[in-house]
């Protein structure tokens, strides 16, 4: 015997992905899923393919692997995805000490980040 399956979270039309321990701050990954939020995927991919900040090639991958997961597991049409939510959460906070002068010490916290992303299909009118 074993317990019954939970109900799925998401609508038949959606498809997400998550990348957890992202090392970098909240607060500038969420600069970089604002940019992609409400767009079609093919706008978002090539927006984030000539970022210039250094954490958009990971939100790229978990796009693309939301895209994948819409493809193959629920058999959405790419080409009719939209990025309906694109949302960061907080992990973990390595805290640090760094030397400073007259025999005293800094504390330096490293900040990781989770990230989801979910896509929707959407008709095309």
């Amino acid at each position: 015997m074993s317990k019954p399956k939970t109900e799925r979270a998401l609508k038949d039309i959606e498809a997400q992905a998550m990348t957890r321990m992202i090392r970098v701050s909240p607060q500038k990954l969420n600069l970089v899923a604002a940019l992609i939020r409400g767009k079609k995927v093919s706008t978002a991919l090539a927006d984030l393919t000539f970022s210039r900040k250094r954490i958009a090639g990971t939100v790229k991958k978990t796009l693309e692997s939301a895209i994948a997961n819409a493809e193959n597991n629920h058999e959405l049409d790419v080409d009719s995805l939209v990025v309906a939510e694109a949302f960061v959460g907080k992990a973990l906070v390595m805290k640090r000490f760094h030397a400073r002068a007259r025999g005293r010490a800094s504390r330096v916290e490293k900040p990781f980040s989770n990230l989801t992303i979910v896509v929707r299909e959407v008709e095309s009118a």
